[in-house]
């Protein structure tokens, strides 16, 4: 009872192909050819068998196959810059606090700071005397501070009468503005602590806003899917349509990228816009990025090159098994004038900022 083709009235196999461009790889016309006949088959199941279950299951293979394939054919037909490698570092042993112990990637004589970026401390150890005695009551001003848990719990109190919990795959944004006094202190007395402090320089004309904190749970942090063991969780900023929960004033792209083992390397792709400074961190496994292969515990700065016509810019990374942050922000370009937890733009004002603190104006 049913022709092969009736049931496409108005399709014809020439509105089925993608729209006529000069093509920059084969590859692009092989998956073309795969995605044709994936959708022909959809279809045909569909009208002529609309209980049989391979159906649904075919329609969610296409719609992650549309994913990779719009992807991919939208990153080499559209000409953006990609971003190459300029400085691949690693994250040195040092202690904070009361004496935990932690990588420090940015903030080192190395890489003082990478404009807004003004430190970048990984903290990770199964030993609780790396840890036990966190970060306890200090001052901060002139910046702002992201902690991000991947394993473990702290809970945070400061001057202004904030008071969260930090678990699992949390967020901490503490924005210390003219000046706040806080503590980080470890919940439990034993097991894995694992994650990462960053922290993000204001603009001149907000070193001494009032202070401000969000506590944002683990379960509102959208996840992207990239393919099966591959995923994307979108801390700030916006990542392929979604956008993250936390709220900066200097605008932030923060993502987290989790590959479980994978039989072939894939190639994952973003997009931040012109300009902006962008590094990765690696915490687990290893990547290749710009043809040089990065281990677990090192940063990767990326270039900044001059503007051109391109309104984004594209960072491609290549792994099989990885775990690794990527961020990127718009430089402010204005001094950085610090001295221990206080990051001014002039020497009065960071004299000014000890003279407060030791007064009791926090």
């Amino acid at each position: 009872p049913y022709s092969m083709f009736n049931f496409l009235p108005s399709l014809s196999f020439s509105t089925l192909r993608k729209p006529r461009r000069t093509p920059i790889n084969n590859n692009n016309n092989i998956n073309g050819e795969r995605l044709y006949f994936v959708v022909f088959l959809v279809v045909l199941l569909s009208r002529c068998f609309p209980t049989l279950s391979a159906s649904s299951c075919l329609d969610s293979y296409l719609d992650s196959y549309l994913d990779s394939y719009l992807d991919s054919y939208t990153m080499s037909s559209v000409a953006l810059t990609v971003r190459k490698v300029a400085r691949v570092l690693p994250a040195l042993p040092t202690s904070d606090g009361a004496g935990v112990r932690l990588s420090r990637a940015i903030g080192t004589r190395a890489l003082d700071h990478l404009d807004p970026f003004l430190l970048l401390d990984h903290f990770s150890s199964d030993n609780p005397d790396d840890y036990i005695a966190g970060f306890p009551s200090h001052p901060h001003r002139g910046f702002s501070t992201l902690t991000y848990m991947l394993q473990g719990d702290f809970e945070h109190r400061d001057s202004k009468g904030n008071v969260g919990r930090l678990s699992s795959g949390s967020v901490q944004w503490m924005t210390a503005g003219r000046g706040v006094i806080h503590s980080e202190m470890p919940i439990q007395k034993d097991g894995r602590l694992s994650g990462f402090q960053l922290w993000i320089d204001l603009p001149r004309a907000s070193k001494m806003i009032e202070p401000s904190y969000q506590d944002i749970h683990s379960e509102v942090i959208p996840e992207v899917p990239l393919f099966e063991g591959g995923l994307v969780r979108v801390i700030s900023g916006m990542f392929r349509g979604t956008r993250g929960p936390v709220d900066s004033i200097v605008p932030l792209l923060y993502l987290d990228t989790r590959v479980q083992p994978q039989p072939e390397a894939h190639t994952i792709q973003y997009a931040l816009p012109a300009g902006h400074a962008c590094f990765v961190y690696v915490y687990e496994g290893n990547l290749e990025v710009d043809q040089r292969q990065v281990a677990a515990g090192n940063l990767v700065v990326f270039d900044s090159p001059a503007a051109t016509d391109a309104e984004e810019h594209q960072i491609q990374i290549r792994t099989t098994s990885a775990g690794y942050i990527l961020v990127a922000a718009q430089p402010l370009k204005q001094p950085v004038v610090r001295r221990g937890p206080f990051v001014m733009c002039t020497q009065e004002d960071l004299m000014q900022a000890f003279v407060d603190y030791q007064s009791g104006a926090f």
